[in-house]
Order: structure tokens, then C-alpha cells, then sequence
């Protein structure tokens, strides 16, 4: 697990390697990562969009960006935690993530930058 804190919001990951959606034959590596962001402000967070780096041994490398977070926009008043899992497909055994969240400060309306701390993808075969 890693875990970061940025703008008084907390980031942690843990990831998995989904070895029953994988197919290394193919080139096909899948793996799942849970995200928990807590909120230690003072003010209500809403976490509007993500932006992801993805970085395959390989040297293929992919943005992805967009509106929330496994299709919503929470909510997380000063104290509180959301959590989801999502997922990410590899060509290769091993690659890395991370990126940043947009927030919005619910009090005062003004919009900030949340980073994603960078998490390594690996598969079993990889750890030894």
C-alpha cells in the first residue's frame, strides 16, 4: 500500500494482479487497484474529475482522463473516506501509474489539485 497526502486529502492504493483476467500468452496482464481518499480539510470536497498516467514496461505510455471516478462525483464532507476499485490492462508483467484529482472546495467554490501517488502494476512472476 502507498499513500499520499496533498491538499489535506489523503490518497491510498493498494493493487492486486488479476491473474483470471490475464492471458500472459497474449500479452494480456490485468490488474485492480483500490483507491481510499480521505478528507482531512475543515470544508466539504467534491472529487470532479481524474487524470491517469500509465506507464507499461514496454515503453508504451497512456493518459486517461475524465469525469469522476467509476462513473460519480463524491462527496466527502471534512473527516470522511470514499472508497472504489478500477482497473487497468498491461502488455507487459509490470508498469505504473498515477495522476491527479480535481476537487472542488464545497464552501468557497475554488477548485484544486489532488495528486495520485505513482503505484507499481506488477505480477507474481515480477516479486521474485
Amino acid at each position: 500500500m502507498i499513500s499520499k497526502i496533498s491538499a489535506g486529502i489523503e490518497v491510498t492504493v493498494e493493487t492486486f494482479y488479476q491473474s483470471e483476467y490475464s492471458n500472459p500468452l497474449k500479452g494480456e496482464f490485468m490488474f485492480a487497484y483500490r483507491i481510499t481518499i480521505e478528507n482531512h480539510n475543515k470544508f466539504a470536497v467534491k472529487l470532479l474529475r481524474r487524470q491517469w498516467f500509465i506507464f507499461d514496461s514496454n515503453g508504451e505510455k497512456r493518459e486517461v482522463e475524465g469525469e469522476g471516478v467509476v462513473g460519480v462525483q463524491p462527496v466527502l464532507q471534512a473527516g470522511e473516506h470514499y472508497q472504489y476499485v478500477s482497473g487497468c490492462s498491461l502488455k507487459t508483467e509490470m508498469g505504473k501509474m498515477w495522476g491527479s484529482y480535481q476537487m472542488e472546495n464545497l464552501n468557497n467554490k475554488e477548485l484544486f489539485a489532488v495528486k495520485i501517488p505513482a503505484f507499481e502494476l506488477l505480477s507474481p512472476s515480477k516479486l521474485n
